[in-house]
């Protein structure tokens, strides 16, 4: 089996725990206006590669590896779960901690057996949560958030554990009210290990210029890490709130 990938990381630091072998993933089905990687957007493009092929390139690094593993992102990794699922099995086989960083936008809550098959080899899920109001999510990234919010109590139902991620964009997802309801809906997340609150850069704008591509948010002003530090703030009182509740 070949999948299609864009490129990979040999020391990834952000990726998970540890020092990690990153897989970007070659399409995804989200156009987030705020994204850094739209060279990774379209399915088919790419890489083509077997798990075995990245395995033996995962092991000219391994020394530097002890400490972290394998990411799977993209793009978005569940868009080829088959061969997401060989790779991170053959990882497993070696004993290497595997981490899937995923929208969940393409898990069906009706039909879920090739999402199954790659979370059967999962030690870690990094979510992102763009927006927590899905009619605002839509406008974000051109699909509603229902499935990313039933991916995430699923994964909460199978144990595995989750680090969240979200994205503080000025005027788009830095609202108070919606901070705190994202907060609320984490405190639902028994699993919930981490929450990474990342401020909003522009540094992307260059690579939409090479492509040929307009920048969905010119006049948008990135983040200040004080900002995001607020933003987190925010979203810890809205889980705590609702902990309260409980």
């Amino acid at each position: 089996m070949t999948g299609r990938i864009h490129s990979t990381e040999s020391f990834g630091t952000v990726d998970g725990p540890g020092i990690r072998y990153v897989v970007f993933f070659q399409g995804c089905p989200l156009r987030c206006l705020y994204c850094h990687n739209p060279d990774t957007w379209e399915f088919g493009k790419g890489r083509e590669v077997t798990a075995e092929e990245l395995m033996k390139e995962y092991d000219s690094y391994k020394e530097f590896l002890r400490s972290g593993g394998i990411t799977a992102t993209g793009g978005e990794p569940l868009g080829q779960p088959e061969f997401l699922a060989e790779l991170f099995a053959l990882a497993k086989k070696k004993g290497i901690h595997t981490c899937l960083d995923t929208s969940g936008a393409l898990f069906d809550p009706d039909s879920h057996d090739d999402t199954d098959r790659v979370l059967k080899y999962t030690d870690l899920v990094m979510l992102d949560i763009k927006h927590i109001d899905t009619d605002r999510h839509r406008e974000l990234t051109g699909a509603g958030n229902e499935n990313i919010l039933a991916f995430a109590r699923y994964l909460c139902e199978l144990g595995i554990p989750v680090w969240i991620r979200h994205v503080v964009v000025p005027g788009i997802t830095d609202g108070h009210d919606d901070l705190f309801r994202l907060g609320e809906f984490l405190a639902e997340l028994k699993n919930l290990k981490a929450l990474d609150v990342l401020p909003y850069h522009d540094m992307a704008k260059p690579k939409y210029a090479e492509l040929g591509i307009s920048y969905p948010l010119p006049d948008t002003p990135p983040l200040t890490k004080e900002a995001a530090i607020a933003a987190r703030e925010v979203i810890i009182s809205g889980i705590k709130h609702a902990l309260r509740r409980k």
